[in-house]
């Protein structure tokens, strides 16, 4: 009998661990690694969807992106996503120029929008770079 619950066990070791939850942080929200973005050339009319790790800096057009955080709500509230962005313009032989700085939301992208003649920039989702194909 001993020998066949050691047996168990030593089976039960072997099964893969289920899949870890989403950690909550202190604020309610779930941090993620990675913002997805939407930007639109308005000359050209090209749209793009980026994917922007926290941390790191995207460029396009004329504009580098730093995404500072991304948050989402757990699953069992209203759907929301949230990304800190700081947004510069960078011209050859020029200084940067900070055009927005701020949270921006997923839900209603009017709310909080970057103001620029020639790009829109606009947050759809947080997700983890490993839920990503």
């Amino acid at each position: 009998m001993k020998s066949f619950l050691l047996l168990i066990i030593a089976g039960l070791a072997l099964l893969p661990l289920p899949a870890r939850a989403a950690e909550v942080g202190p604020d309610g929200k779930i941090d993620t690694d990675t913002a997805s973005l939407r930007w639109l050339d308005k000359v050209t009319g090209r749209i793009s969807n980026i994917e922007a790790p926290v941390g790191q800096t995207v460029r396009f057009g004329h504009l580098e992106i730093i995404v500072r955080a991304c948050k989402k709500n757990p699953p069992e509230d209203k759907p929301e996503n949230a990304a800190f962005l700081d947004v510069w313009e960078i011209k050859e032989g020029e200084p940067a120029l900070e055009v927005f700085r701020g949270w921006m939301f997923a839900s209603s992208p009017g709310l909080s929008a970057m103001e620029h003649a020639v790009y829109d920039v606009w947050v759809l989702e947080c997700v983890n770079g490993s839920d990503n194909p």
